[in-house]
């Protein structure tokens, strides 16, 4: 019996193990021949790029709704050890440990929130990195009105001002009114201020986007707050390094992601995001029968681009890792990657959005046009399909270049 085992369960993984189900059975190698794995904490996929938002309840997706009609095992537990020279990890469940062996394995065990030795801020900073810190974000948010008043009381300090940042300070607005309506609170001085140590906010969205992301700012009246250090974070707001405190009790910190640190069990040079080098066919370059897809693997995308931490690249990266494992297995030839059109979309709360095409990121659609689309990608074309049909399963992870969302090709 071959073994395929896939290390975690987000949007790499799930795909790279459908995938690799898929092409067994394409190959007519049936169960008792070779089987697949798909190792994860939990037993849910989280539509990551959701954790946002003000309603949480469809971003947990139950993984063996999509892996059981795929023919795929599903082990909750957590790899705490890679061994590649014998081929075997090292997994930890409730209460004890075992070892699982493998004959090709693909590590899609994603990214966290990177959080940098500052004082208080793992203490008293919120994030939107896991579905859990979410609901706590959102849970601390509803229930500012029984805490102590105080300055800062209905101000929320976003630090960080990349993508997520800017998708998250854009939601908070809403989420302050929800919150004051239902404590009836008419008065309540509601701010969100978005900092960032850059001259910028929105910096790497580049010069087409950035006066759409200020001109949606402008309207949330989302404050900003740039070339901004942090020096420390308490109860109460945070102290920059100029020796001036923001007074707030709700500090979201989304500054950045480094990948998974099972990458440092693996002995390969790494990216400054600590990703392994993986080629055109997802193998991890100098390491025998191992694959990468997602945010654990960093790949050359078109001789100039390297792959960025996106479901929009984790997704084709599991798609073919999940081919290409299986087609390594049996000695067949396998795909180079493939992504197609780099697009962005951002996500401007009420505003709308911003939705733009290419590496230098070209604005194509704005405001209630851009957030139809967004609301496209975001709760329908990134999810798994959840009918339980085992051919719609399968053919969801064929490897193959999806089209750009509706209506911009």
């Amino acid at each position: 019996m071959k073994t395929i085992l896939v290390v975690g369960g987000g949007f790499a993984g799930l795909m790279a193990a459908v995938g690799a189900a898929r092409e067994l059975d394409a190959l007519g190698i049936g169960g008792g021949e070779a089987k697949v794995s798909l190792i994860n904490r939990e037993p849910f996929t989280f539509i990551r790029p959701r954790h946002y938002e003000r309603d949480l309840r469809e971003v947990r997706v139950p993984l063996d709704d999509v892996l059981r009609p795929a023919g795929v095992e599903l082990i909750e537990g957590e790899v705490d050890a890679v061994d590649a020279g014998r081929q075997r990890v090292g997994l930890r469940t409730t209460g004890s440990g075992r070892t699982l062996e493998y004959d090709r394995l693909v590590l899609a065990a994603g990214s966290r929130l990177y959080e940098p030795d500052i004082p208080g801020l793992r203490e008293f900073s919120f994030n939107v990195d896991s579905y859990d810190a979410s609901v706590r974000l959102n849970e601390h948010v509803a229930a500012l009105p029984v805490i102590p008043a105080g300055p800062g009381q209905y101000t929320v300090l976003v630090l960080g001002a990349g993508l997520t940042g800017i998708e998250t300070a854009c939601e908070m607005p809403a989420k302050l009114r929800d919150t004051a309506a239902r404590a009836r609170l008419d008065s309540a001085p509601l701010r969100t201020i978005l900092a960032d140590h850059a001259q910028h906010i929105g910096s790497n969205m580049g010069d087409s986007a950035r006066p759409v992301i200020e001109q949606a700012l402008d309207s949330l009246g989302i404050e900003r707050r740039t070339g901004a250090s942090v020096k420390s974070v308490d109860a109460h707001g945070v102290t920059l390094e100029s020796g001036e405190h923001i007074d707030a009790d709700t500090v979201v910190w989304t500054a950045g992601m480094r990948a998974n640190p099972l990458t440092e069990q693996f002995a390969v040079q790494r990216d400054r995001f600590g990703r392994l080098p993986v080629d055109e066919y997802l193998r991890v370059i100098g390491i025998s029968n191992v694959f990468a897809a997602g945010d654990v693997a960093a790949v050359q995308i078109d001789g100039v681009h390297t792959s960025v931490m996106s479901c929009q690249h984790a997704r084709p990266m599991g798609r073919f890792a999940g081919y290409n494992v299986v087609r390594d297995l049996v000695g067949k030839p396998m795909l180079p990657l493939q992504v197609g059109k780099y697009v962005t979309c951002l996500d401007l709360g009420a505003w709308g959005a911003v939705y733009t095409e290419g590496w230098d990121r070209q604005v194509t659609a704005s405001a209630q046009e851009a957030k139809t689309i967004k609301q496209t990608i975001n709760c329908i074309r990134i999810y798994p399909p959840r009918s339980g049909d085992r051919r719609e399963v399968l053919d969801w992870a064929a490897p193959l270049v999806q089209a750009p969302p509706v209506g911009h090709h």
